[in-house]
């Protein structure tokens, strides 16, 4: 029998099956994004089931046509006048490292929408099952962010240059591309997830190699389309290998150009729209990433995304949550308005370090693998 810890207006539904722990993202009308209540929900049951010997699996999964579309853009543009969403960012960083570096077999059942922040509850899972309905996107250098939640570490890592067109683009995977790129691990047919579920609560035995061995048993074996994107990288991989953002766009255009690559001119027309500060940012951090650890990684991040949100070289981020969830008008003007105006000195001022006790705090051993809380940093003192 289930116990409820939460009832079910709650943000964040946790339940104990057994030896199974689930995990459900409890806003489907809000498409199950990602809010400081999130966060701090997610991190309470992560850490008192890894320390619970009786809790040998833990699934997580979203209400709804969503898994989980990602931060709360709304939550941030609210924050803009100060550092209110600090929290939040610093939490849901630590958060994944610690989703990354979890001790005890986690499954994902993404089914729908997996979009920036809810993707880094997916892909570093040991198993991810992905259905027909996911779709996958890393969206935020569009509005003036950049690649974060750990995805400067994932993408770096995957085929080829593949990283670098998912990150600029905000190009969209469904559930079979994301089976051939790396970020999933399984395929199962979303009228099935209800019955593997059910299977995974009731395993008698809950090692890795059972847990796999039972979703096997769902999941099919399936290829990208003809038409994928999966199929094109080679061409992927000839631009984007260059060296700048000015450079992948020349590149770009003049294979669109080429007969069979009209699949180019609207992906093409989308980088060109995007905010070119967060273009620049998120080339570079993929770049970097591809030579630093997961915590070096995510420390990054934490510094770009808190530079980013102080409008320290650019407000972008705010315009481009204006135009694509506030105003709705989906004609953001971005400042710069050009890729050439964005400064190599602007760009690796972001990334300049901050003050030791300011930075994102990633445990360095087992003994204090659940430390470094934001509530034990120095941030709540400068408030």
């Amino acid at each position: 029998m289930a116990r409820e810890h939460s009832n079910s207006e709650e943000v964040v539904l946790a339940a104990e099956v057994g030896h199974a722990r689930l995990i459900t993202l409890n806003r489907p009308r809000q498409l199950n994004v990602i809010t400081s209540r999130v966060v701090i929900l997610l991190a309470q049951f992560l850490e008192k089931w890894e320390k619970d010997d009786d809790a040998k699996l833990v699934i997580f999964k979203g209400a709804g046509r969503a898994f989980c579309a990602g931060g709360d853009l709304k939550m941030f543009y609210e924050g803009r006048k100060d550092d209110s969403c600090l929290e939040v960012v610093y939490r849901m960083y630590w958060l994944c490292y610690h989703i990354h570096t979890y001790k005890k077999p986690m499954v994902a059942l993404a089914n729908g929408i997996v979009m920036g922040g809810g993707a880094s509850m997916v892909v570093p899972a040991k198993v991810s099952v992905v259905t027909e309905k996911t779709v996958f996107s890393m969206p935020e250098a569009s509005i003036g962010l950049h690649t974060d939640c750990s995805f400067s570490y994932i993408l770096p890592r995957l085929p080829g240059y593949l990283g670098e067109f998912l990150a600029l683009t905000s190009a969209r995977l469904n559930g079979k591309e994301m089976i051939a790129a790396g970020l999933a691990t399984h395929f199962v047919p979303s009228e099935k997830l209800h019955e593997l579920e059910n299977r995974l609560v009731n395993l008698s035995s809950t090692d890795e190699d059972s847990i796999r061995a039972t979703v096997e048993e769902f999941s099919l074996n399936v290829q990208p389309d003809q038409e994928s994107i999966m199929n094109k990288l080679s061409t992927i991989d000839k631009c984007f290998c260059e060296e700048s953002v000015e450079e992948i766009i020349k590149s770009f255009e003049a294979e669109s150009k080429m007969d069979g690559n009209e699949w180019i001119s609207p992906i093409l027309k989308g980088l060109k729209r995007s905010s070119p500060t967060g273009l620049k940012i998120t080339l570079k951090s993929i770049r970097r990433g591809r030579k630093r650890t997961l915590a070096e990684c995510l420390k990054n991040e934490f510094r770009l995304t808190m530079n980013l949100l102080r409008s320290v070289i650019s407000s972008d981020v705010y315009e481009g949550i204006r135009a694509l969830s506030i105003d709705k008008d989906n004609a953001p003007k971005w400042n710069p308005s050009s890729l050439q105006e964005v400064s190599g000195e602007k760009v690796d001022f972001v990334f300049q370090p901050f003050a030791d006790e300011l930075e994102l705090q990633i445990p360095t051993d087992e003994k204090s693998r659940w430390g470094g809380k934001y509530e034990n940093t120095a941030y709540p003192g400068l408030k």
